[in-house]
């Protein structure tokens, strides 16, 4: 049963990607052929888009190592559930409204320029062309490599960290014996995931590039599907960009190590190591630093939010509605992707789990580790212009609106979903495998009082990482969305182009506010299981 929707939900996901990919291909393709030969700007632009999609990777993956660390070591102190809960924030928020935030910060009218004015200095920092491109890239990008490392280090087996206690262990020695083979077996896939955001970066590029020649492969598969209207050319960009990125994700899988998780006694992870000295003054700083950067510009959007008419907006029937069809399409996306991809999971260790696999089962396994990456390889808006081809001859397409939203945002955080579910699943499988067979549970038996205890903590963080994804979307909504099918973005980004920037700040702030609801509920088990530890402690 759990192989049938495993497969189920595989092919679900290759037939809407080849469909779109489909209407597109055949829509005038012979003129593909002609867009194929790289001119210089085809050059120029490929050129940028690997410059900075590898800065941004490399920047925000070297600052998310230390700061994982320091929030591993540091498993207690007041407020850290709320550091946590920030680095899911740029990830929900609108690219558009975290870019405000950063010209508010960093712009030639922010508060770092204002300070450089105040001081003398005359020569503004300016946060365009390809140094605020990296500068977004981190924001966004720094946050959630740390959530995903420091999910992998909380999965550190608790006999890991008395063992090393025990043998009186230096810091660099824990580092390499210890934290670091986690970190290296989850680089590949972090940096994989990371470089694929920076290299399909629309709005932030489109923002903060300045101009021509800040594009990339995005922007210009978007002016050329938007205002050229030549899907002959978009074809061949797209293509370009699926080769670019395959090649690297091909490269990166080959050089993540196998998973050493063995089984253990399940006993509750306790640190002993950072507790004093230098090492825990370095912790903080790293801590704080990272809190700082995150901070700033949510900051900047806060204090502009305030300043707009909060009760006129809370008495407005159009963000009731806006607000409404939000939540719903990221309640749907959230549960259907999480669903979907824990089948996959599921239904790829199955496959994997003889000693010698037959060629399907190791074929199904490849697939699916494939299709968790194909939102990155075929872009959000490909997908959109695709379906928007295919479903034209049936009418008004916006009737199909609020379906095709929702299967493109799980998509869109299939990605996601997948990189935190996966490993976790497995090192679960791995440590109650045996368990469960001699206890002879399986079915609703065996989730009820081994899977869901065990998994409940990267599930809730998986769904929440899906639904302010989903909440935060703009892309596919603007491709479909129509007067009877607003929701937050859309009304924020509408508010903004008839120069309502007052209203347009407010909007973001009651964006940002939801998106903090939802890192909340997926830290809830995390700060329960925290609080019943601390209570048996104090017994």
């Amino acid at each position: 049963m759990t192989l049938s929707a495993g497969a189920f939900c595989l092919v679900g996901i290759l037939l809407f990607v080849a469909l779109a990919a489909g209407a597109l291909a055949t829509f005038d393709q012979p003129g593909v052929a002609t867009t194929l030969s790289f001119d210089a700007y085809i050059w120029r632009v490929t050129r940028f888009t690997l410059l900075q999609a590898i800065l941004s990777t490399g920047l925000s993956v070297l600052f998310a190592i230390p700061v994982a660390l320091a929030l591993g070591r540091q498993a207690r102190f007041p407020g850290r559930v709320w550091v946590v809960r920030l680095m899911a924030l740029p990830l929900g928020l609108p690219a558009l409204v975290a870019a405000l935030g950063l010209i508010g910060i960093w712009g030639r009218q922010g508060v770092l320029n204002g300070g450089l004015s105040w001081l003398g200095l005359e020569q503004p920092v300016s946060i365009y062309g390809l140094s605020g491109i990296l500068l977004a890239h981190v924001f966004f990008n720094m946050p959630l490599a740390v959530r995903l490392m420091l999910t992998g280090l909380e999965r550190i087996p608790g006999e890991y960290w008395l063992v090393g206690a025990n043998l009186g262990m230096r810091p660099w020695s824990t580092f390499r014996f210890i934290e670091w083979p986690v970190i290296r077996g989850l680089l590949p896939g972090i940096a994989s995931l990371v470089f694929m955001l920076c290299a399909t970066s629309f709005t932030l590029v489109l923002t903060l590039g300045g101009g021509p020649a800040a594009s990339t492969i995005e922007v210009a598969i978007y002016q050329a599907l938007r205002f050229d209207f030549d899907p002959p050319r978009a074809i061949a960009l797209s293509l370009l960009q699926i080769a670019i990125t395959g090649l690297l994700l091909l490269a990166l899988r080959w050089l993540a190590p196998p998973s050493a998780d063995g089984p253990t006694s399940g006993r509750k992870a306790r640190r002993f190591d950072g507790r004093r000295g230098l090492g825990w003054i370095g912790d903080f700083a790293v801590i704080g630093l990272a809190a700082v950067f995150t901070m700033l510009p949510l900051g900047a959007v806060v204090v502009s939010g305030l300043m707009a008419d909060l009760s006129g907006l809370v008495r407005d029937p159009m963000v009731h509605r806006g607000l409404a069809t939000s939540l719903a399409i990221a309640v749907c996306s959230a549960v259907l992707c999480v669903a979907g991809t824990a089948a996959m999971i599921r239904a790829r260790q199955m496959a994997l789990a003889p000693r010698r696999p037959h060629a399907v089962a190791r074929g199904l396994a490849a697939s699916v580790s494939a299709s968790t990456s194909l939102v990155l390889l075929v872009p959000p808006v490909v997908l959109g212009s695709g379906w928007f081809l295919l479903l034209r001859p049936f009418g008004d397409v916006s009737r199909f609106a609020p379906v095709l939203v929702i299967l493109i945002n799980v998509l869109m955080a299939l990605p996601f979903v997948y990189r935190v579910l996966k490993p976790a699943m497995e090192t679960h499988w791995q440590r109650t495998a045996r368990l469960s067979a001699s206890l002879g549970l399986g079915g609703w038996n065996r989730w009820r009082a081994i899977d869901w205890p065990g998994l409940r903590k990267p599930i809730l963080m998986a769904m929440s990482f899906a639904a302010a994804l989903s909440l935060g979307d703009l892309g596919a909504v603007a491709l479909f969305g129509s007067q009877d099918m607003v929701t937050l973005p859309w009304l924020l980004y509408g508010r903004m182009g008839s120069y309502r920037s007052t209203d347009a700040a407010g909007l973001a702030l009651f964006l940002g506010l939801v998106c903090l609801a939802l890192t909340i509920f997926g830290t809830a088990a995390q700060t329960r299981e925290r609080g019943n530890e601390d209570s048996d402690g104090r017994s």
